[in-house]
């Protein structure tokens, strides 16, 4: 099964965290980044898509794929 995330949050070393977390427990980049101005909160939004190959299981909608 190969799964997909798209994280988001403000540009931000946390959001770095984030994606390298997520990278080192075994998701690879899928694209660029994405950027995009909040004028509300005054600040840049960053996305990132990230996907994994899972061996042995089935995709259903009920499972967390943060989990994975």
């Amino acid at each position: 099964m190969k799964a997909y995330r798209y994280l988001t949050g403000p540009d931000d070393s946390a959001f770095c965290h984030r994606v390298t977390d997520m990278l080192n427990k075994g998701w690879a980049l899928h694209g660029s980044p994405t950027l995009t101005f909040d004028p509300v909160q005054g600040r840049v939004i960053c996305g990132q898509a990230i996907t994994k190959d899972v061996d042995g299981v089935d995709y259903s909608p009920e499972m967390k794929l943060s989990e994975l």
